[in-house]
């Protein structure tokens, strides 16, 4: 017979709904016990793990970090305290250099033209001298044109001498120089003359000129049509006619010269 089955759920069944058959997930475990055990058992495992002890190498490597760390960590510290102390005087510094740039952008190289351009030299005497220019012109390898040139020479027994015009001629090799236009030469021992041009030789330390000259020094006042000036043999020859008026002459008159007037008024 063909009567109902027993073996088939029924429509109360807790695996139908309605007459039909449940419908399961896949990814669903319907058996969790073989994942508990492996849990379970991994983690048996972790509690009895046995840590073993670190060995002498391990302490000794540690021991060597921990002080290490003890003299690095103070030494840093105070690097940086030592930093922020000088920060100001590096600020400073920073400032000069970028100062110093600013002066060297100022001098320019242009088709041989220069600005602020300075030349150092020594003589004969090892004696140091150096000149300035306003501007300068190099005409070829040797030969350089000065505008507003200025001259500081030292001379034997520390003394020196300080020279300036409006336009020279400065020969490297040769160590001379032509000065013209308003040529004024002071040295420190009062010493002042005014004139048209001067030539220099830097090496012999001379100093001449053909050319009229108006000086001013202790001795007195001199006019004259050219001079020779060696310094380091302390010579000054004036040349041509002209004029000398010596200190000494505008003080009282000698005995000889009272007498001479006296009988001129006598005479009278």
């Amino acid at each position: 017979m063909n009567g109902p089955n027993p073996d088939a759920p029924g429509p109360n069944a807790p695996g139908s709904e309605n007459g039909e058959p449940r419908v399961r997930r896949e990814d669903f475990d319907p058996d969790r016990a073989e994942s508990l055990a492996r849990l379970d058992s991994l983690r048996r495992a972790a509690f009895q793990r046995i840590r073993q002890a670190p060995d002498a190498e391990q302490l000794a490597r540690r021991r060597s970090l921990l002080g290490f760390a003890k003299w690095a960590l103070p030494g840093l510290a105070l690097v940086l305290l030592s930093s922020i102390a000088a920060w100001p005087e590096i600020s400073h510094l920073m400032n000069q250099n970028r100062a110093a740039l600013k002066e060297m952008a100022r001098l320019r190289v242009e088709s041989g033209n220069m600005e602020q351009a300075t030349y150092r030299g020594l003589d004969a005497h090892n004696h140091p001298y150096m000149i300035t220019a306003r501007t300068t012109h190099q005409q070829g390898p040797d030969r350089v044109d000065l505008v507003d040139p200025v001259a500081d020479i030292q001379l034997s027994g520390n003394s020196w001498a300080h020279i300036r015009s409006d336009r020279g001629v400065y020969m490297q090799h040769e160590q001379t120089l032509d000065l013209d236009d308003h040529v004024v030469l002071y040295r420190d021992d009062g010493l002042l003359m005014n004139g048209p041009s001067a030539d220099l030789d830097l090496k012999a330390d001379v100093i001449a000129s053909r050319d009229w000259v108006h000086a001013e020094g202790p001795f007195g006042r001199q006019d004259a049509q050219g001079y020779f000036l060696d310094q380091h043999a302390g010579i000054m020859q004036f040349t041509g006619p002209g004029l000398t008026v010596r200190n000494d002459d505008n003080g009282p008159p000698s005995a000889a010269a009272r007498l001479h007037l006296q009988g001129l008024k006598t005479e009278k």
